[in-house]
């Protein structure tokens, strides 16, 4: 039997996030919560539900719940509407596509999604509310902090660390034994081959 799931959040993140859900085939998606999209418009066939002032009655729906807003600039609004749901009572399954491979020996944290084509290998850590996007690479016994968004087709070699609320933009690659600060931000399509301090924005 199918459970139900709630996505709070209805752009341009939330249509992948639909494609893995279905793809599971155990989440039913009663519907979506988005304040700037009109109530019963629908996504992909998705009712939007309202906006988020009515919180008891979605949990009467469904306790649980994806975040499904994207990050790129900014982990806070994620975060933020995580531990305010966490408070109410609401649960974060991890969602890991079955067109995904992740090892056995790697653990994947609350509320974090899988998206298709990742490879997360043995040894690895992924932390809670994380985005680990289309065709990314977390390598051997590598680690992704809380609250941080791996971009397409991005490669974490070997015994990288990636500190919380960070983000590392598409296709950038980041050489093995290396730790990537807290709140960075790196663009797309860098190669990056030293260490990189707390909040910083490389582009």
């Amino acid at each position: 039997m199918k459970k139900n799931i709630i996505l709070f959040g209805a752009g341009g993140h939330s249509y992948s996030c639909i494609d893995v859900i279905e793809s599971l085939n155990n989440y039913k998606i009663v519907g979506l919560v988005d304040n700037k999209k009109k109530k019963n418009t629908k996504i992909l066939n998705y009712k939007i539900l309202g906006g988020d002032n009515n919180i008891k009655y979605y949990k009467k729906l469904s306790k649980n719940v994806l975040i499904s807003i994207g990050q790129i600039l900014d982990s806070q609004k994620r975060k933020k509407m995580f531990i305010e749901l966490k408070k109410k009572g609401f649960s974060f399954p991890k969602l890991i596509s079955p067109l995904s491979f992740v090892s056995k020996y790697s653990k994947i944290g609350e509320g974090t999604i899988i998206m298709h084509g990742v490879k997360i290998m043995a040894g690895a850590s992924i932390g809670k509310n994380c985005i680990i996007n289309t065709n990314s690479i977390i390598e051997h016994n590598s680690s992704v902090g809380d609250f941080c968004h791996i971009s397409t087709g991005a490669i974490l070699n070997g015994n990288t660390v990636v500190k919380k609320n960070t983000f590392i933009g598409s296709n950038t690659t980041i050489k093995e034994n290396l730790v990537i600060g807290e709140n960075c931000i790196i663009g797309m399509g860098l190669s990056i081959k030293k260490n990189v301090r707390k909040r910083s924005l490389l582009k």
